[in-house]
């Protein structure tokens, strides 16, 4: 799955637009490789997203194949920082 359609069906960011605008500021790394919105993630990967005044740090545990309900949307990470 792309990396800015992850982070919007995470709901990590809100709108896959935003998303988008993020990953080309250069503000969201991969494995601390700043990443491209068409990066295809992997299962075990670090997403650091530097949005606004935080920085957050979570790891993928599952890679959906479409989207998934809001229940289910804090299940495909885990917040490392």
């Amino acid at each position: 799955m792309r990396l800015d359609k992850f982070l919007k069906v995470s709901r990590l960011i809100k709108r896959r637009t935003v998303a988008n605008s993020v990953c080309e500021s250069a503000r969201v790394f991969v494995n601390d490789n700043p990443s491209k919105p068409a990066k295809t993630l992997k299962i075990g990967d670090i997403i650091t997203i530097e949005f606004r005044e935080t920085i957050k740090k979570v790891r993928v545990l599952k890679v959906p194949e479409g989207n998934v309900s809001i229940n289910e949307a804090s299940s495909l990470y885990e917040i490392i920082e």
